[in-house]
């Protein structure tokens, strides 16, 4: 199975963190550079989602409310669940890590690479997961207030300004000056997302380096780590089988499910690390470790999954909204982002 080469690089920089974490000022520089990172990420994100593909995504509204409730409502559901496997299989901070995983919107490049791969409705997995993206900016940090609490390690009705200050601000005007800079963007996407994936490192560097100064990893044994792997895989089990055989029961097509279930049973890494760093601070690390975890293990099983769709034999379109443009025939997209 794959790994991500991506991964290697996070959990690198969770060793650095670890053997040389910032202290003193240079903490202060980092947690500086990290905040500015976390900002320009959500300008990129604005700028880069397509109002159009939006709307025109809105044609096929049953689809997106059915990733929505998949994102939103039934993996909160579970996280609130294994609430009564602590204390004997997961510990209270890593719980919290858990649930606030199951707030965390979908993925976007990952839920289209495997749905072209499985020669599903592509359209339809951009749109997804271009919507849970938006939709995770306000539902996320409510749903943390909501379901977390202060329990959440610092988090406050401060955070909530600081989610609208750091990340809704400049989505929006990303949104805003997309008229002008869309053409850049589009132009240099390639050392865009390499600036995107060197923010994300930043933080994750920021997050752990502050857990290492507090001595919060003192709290984490092999044995927790392995039980909350265990829950974890537990958890991705139950939404593939659910995205998968609830889309049949509501009548969606096989391209139609192909994409619900893989924008509806994945957890965006991009999105939460910067959202937990602005929630949980410096309690930062041990919130991420399960949406990690979980990243990799989602990644590996549904490439998988979408390499043995992609072999399924051809369904004609039956299901309303679908149509034979939707069925995609090119070539399996190999690599994976975040």
């Amino acid at each position: 199975m794959p790994i991500d080469p991506y991964i290697v690089l996070l959990l690198g920089t969770v060793g650095l963190a670890a053997l040389l974490p910032a202290r003193g000022t240079a903490a202060d520089v980092a947690s500086g550079a990290s905040t500015a990172a976390i900002a320009f990420l959500f300008f990129l994100y604005g700028a880069r989602l397509s109002t159009r593909e939006a709307l025109d995504g809105l044609r096929h509204w049953r689809l997106h409310v059915t990733v929505l409730v998949c994102t939103f409502v039934l993996f909160p559901v579970f996280g609130l669940a294994a609430r009564a496997l602590v204390p004997t299989l997961l510990t209270h901070p890593l719980y919290q890590g858990l649930l606030f995983l199951t707030l965390v919107p979908s993925t976007i490049q990952s839920s289209i690479a495997f749905t072209s791969i499985a020669r599903g409705n592509v359209p339809a997995a951009i749109c997804a997961g271009s919507f849970s993206s938006l939709a995770g900016i306000l539902l996320t940090p409510l749903l943390a207030a909501a379901l977390l609490g202060n329990s959440g390690g610092g988090f406050s009705a401060d955070s909530l300004v600081k989610i609208v200050l750091q990340l809704l601000v400049p989505f929006l005007a990303g949104q805003l000056l997309r008229r002008w800079i869309g053409g850049f963007i589009t132009r240099h996407k390639k050392i865009l997302g390499l600036v995107d994936r060197g923010s994300i490192l930043l933080v994750v560097y920021t997050a752990f380096s502050e857990g290492m100064t507090q001595g919060i990893w003192h709290q984490v044994s092999p044995a927790r780590l392995g039980g909350l792997l265990v829950v974890e895989a537990v958890l991705l089990a139950l939404m593939l089988l659910l995205t998968w055989y609830g889309g049949k029961a509501l009548g969606f097509g096989r391209a139609d499910r192909i994409a619900i279930q893989f924008a509806g049973s994945k957890k965006s890494l991009a999105s939460g690390l910067p959202m937990a760093s602005v929630l949980f601070g410096a309690h930062a690390s041990l919130a991420v470790l399960p949406l990690m975890l979980f990243h990799q293990m989602q990644l590996m099983v549904c490439a998988v999954i979408a390499r043995r769709r992609a072999c399924d034999p051809e369904e004609v379109p039956d299901a309303p909204g679908v149509s034979a443009a939707h069925v995609v025939q090119g070539q399996p997209q190999d690599r994976v982002l975040h």
